[in-house]
């Protein structure tokens, strides 16, 4: 009697061990395909990257009660930029000052379904405003500037905050810039952000 218990115990324990492996190793599909598009974007970004630009990903920031995670972050002696990767499928409709856009995905059994995502243009304006005061607060002045860059280039919003290709992403990272950084501040963003 004592060995079924022991063997029962055991199953148990087998079966707990199985649920626990599978539950930390099972991502759901919209996580798996965010973590493909950012790895993505990463290698984009790298294409166009100079030998002293600097590359940060998936950085955390918080300002007061406010925390973000940055997908990637850019500094060079230019300034600080961010760039926001979604990989969303589909089709977008929505404004530049909406909340949320609506995504409609057309199924392989032809059925169109529809769903709400946050904004990322005005996720990327909270973004560039906590990273701001972040290093502001740390003794660092400098402008940070925003990007939002859809990988299936479905944007319904056509700005300068919606990089659409290689060209637009040099032009944000490398042509226009707010300020000038010695390489003292470079470095001391640097190591703030890692």
């Amino acid at each position: 009697m004592e060995i079924f218990i022991f063997i029962g115990i055991g199953c148990f324990a087998f079966l707990v061990i199985i649920a626990v492996l599978f539950y930390k190793t099972y991502e759901a599909p919209g996580v798996r395909a965010g973590k493909r598009g950012e790895k993505e974007a990463a290698e984009i970004i790298k294409q166009v990257l100079q030998k002293e630009d600097i590359l940060l990903m998936n950085v955390c920031v918080k300002y007061k009660e406010k925390a973000t995670e940055l997908d990637n972050v850019i500094i060079n002696r230019r300034g600080v930029f961010i760039i926001e990767v979604k990989n969303y499928s589909g089709t977008l409709t929505g404004k530049e000052d909406d909340y949320e856009w609506t995504k409609y995905k057309v199924s392989r059994g032809g059925n169109t379904y529809e769903k709400q995502v946050r904004n990322p243009i005005k996720q990327v304006r909270r973004q560039v405003y906590i990273l701001a005061r972040f290093l502001k607060d740390s003794g660092i002045r400098v402008w940070v500037d925003g990007y939002v860059l859809l990988l299936n280039n479905n944007s319904p919003v056509h700005n300068d905050m919606v990089l659409e290709s290689f060209e637009g992403i040099d032009q944000a990272l490398h042509g226009r810039a707010h300020h000038s950084l010695n390489n003292s501040a470079v470095a001391a963003i640097k190591e703030l952000l890692q």
